[in-house]
């Protein structure tokens, strides 16, 4: 066995919950199988394997950077409910 189970109620107790003794047997088997599984993982060699976060080879999704026009101030506020000189009025939300 991996873990024991009082290193389950130890655990437990760290994150604020109430298992009852149940809980705990089940936990304690669960957990030893996914540490033996984790242990059977580390055996396996990875050597000369290039470490991904996709399964599939992907290449960069994101298109060049362009300087583009931007609005000017007065295309920004032209649809705003309320606006003043150069700023967006919003209404008072904290009193």
């Amino acid at each position: 066995m991996k873990i024991t189970r009082t290193e389950v109620e130890h655990v437990s107790r760290l994150a604020r919950l109430a298992l009852s003794a149940e809980e705990l047997d089940s936990l304690t088997g669960e957990m030893d199988a996914i540490l033996g599984y984790v242990e059977q993982l580390a055996t396996l060699d990875t050597e000369g394997i290039v470490p991904t976060a996709h399964a599939v080879p992907m290449e960069n999704a994101f298109r060049p950077d362009e300087v583009k026009v931007g609005f000017t101030a007065e295309q920004a506020l032209s649809n705003a409910p309320d606006a003043a000189e150069s700023a967006f009025r919003v209404g008072r939300i904290i009193e």
